[in-house]
């Protein structure tokens, strides 16, 4: 099954299926969350690093890459559970590693939860560190 995985951008007829993904692999997300409409604010910018795995005619696997200037970014890395451990999530973060170091991005952060140890685990295998930093963030849309 494994070769059988395919990683490409994003495209239009995906909305459906990436919104179920993310609402299944995400279900405890806050309200503003709002998947159709992360997606849509996605689709304005760098839509290259929004990436989905495929399988067949199934959409199993999301990332979304984020470049800055100075760091890059990787949110919603997300694959329906019966798709674990199957490098589906490696395979996604290969390539938007790739597509960043090709834009001349040094570094790449990520945020997950503290209390979320196997995803954790799953970065530390990656050979991500845990930086000793606070995230701080203000809304601004409820």
């Amino acid at each position: 099954m494994e070769n059988e995985i395919t990683i490409r951008a994003y495209r239009e007829s995906d909305e459906s299926d990436v919104a179920t993904l993310w609402r299944s692999v995400f279900p405890d997300s806050p309200p503003w969350n709002v998947p159709e409409e992360d997606i849509a604010r996605k689709l304005t910018t760098q839509r290259e690093l929004f990436l989905v795995a495929t399988l067949k005619d199934s959409r199993i696997g999301t990332a979304m890459g984020e470049y800055d200037g100075h760091r890059g970014w990787v949110y919603y890395v997300a694959v329906f559970p019966e798709f674990l451990r199957k490098r589906i999530a490696s395979k996604m973060m290969d390539e938007i590693e790739r597509l960043l170091i090709e834009m001349g991005c040094p570094k790449m952060n990520l945020m997950v939860r503290a209390n979320n140890r196997d995803v954790i685990s799953f970065y530390e295998t990656l050979d991500y560190k845990v930086d000793d930093c606070i995230t701080m963030s203000k809304r601004f849309v409820q």
